[in-house]
């Protein structure tokens, strides 16, 4: 078995800003149709501030999206939030919970995916 090297470059750190935007902005566009048409939470949040992820054209219409602040986390404890099936869930981690309810927050296969990729870029930008 061969092993492939990390490559922490990735063609987005070296977007123009125009282009960047444009990315960031239909990223944002997924994560905002997902929690809608995933997490209870969130279509009740936007449909009472009469926004749908339609609504979202450019950055600049992320202010007519509802934030999740950390109250939002605790209220819906323990899995709330969860925009992918429980079978689809592999990693738990939780707060502690000392300042108030536990914090959790589920991973998928996907997720940890993405997550050692960007940890694995983090450390290389700080040359370690």
């Amino acid at each position: 078995m061969s092993k492939v090297p990390f490559n922490p470059v990735s063609a987005a750190d070296y977007l123009p800003v125009s282009k960047l935007r444009e990315l960031q902005a239909e990223r944002f566009k997924f994560i905002v149709r997902r929690a809608y048409d995933n997490v209870p939470f969130y279509k009740q949040r936007m449909d009472a501030m009469g926004v749908s992820p339609d609504d979202f054209k450019t950055l600049e219409d992320v202010r007519k999206f509802p934030f999740t602040i950390k109250t939002d986390l605790r209220d819906t404890y323990p899995f709330g939030l969860f925009a992918s099936p429980m079978k689809d869930i592999v990693r738990l981690h939780a707060s502690s919970g000392t300042t108030g309810k536990p914090i959790v927050v589920g991973y998928t296969n996907e997720d940890l995916a993405v997550w050692q990729h960007v940890m694995g870029r983090s450390l290389a930008a700080a040359g370690i």
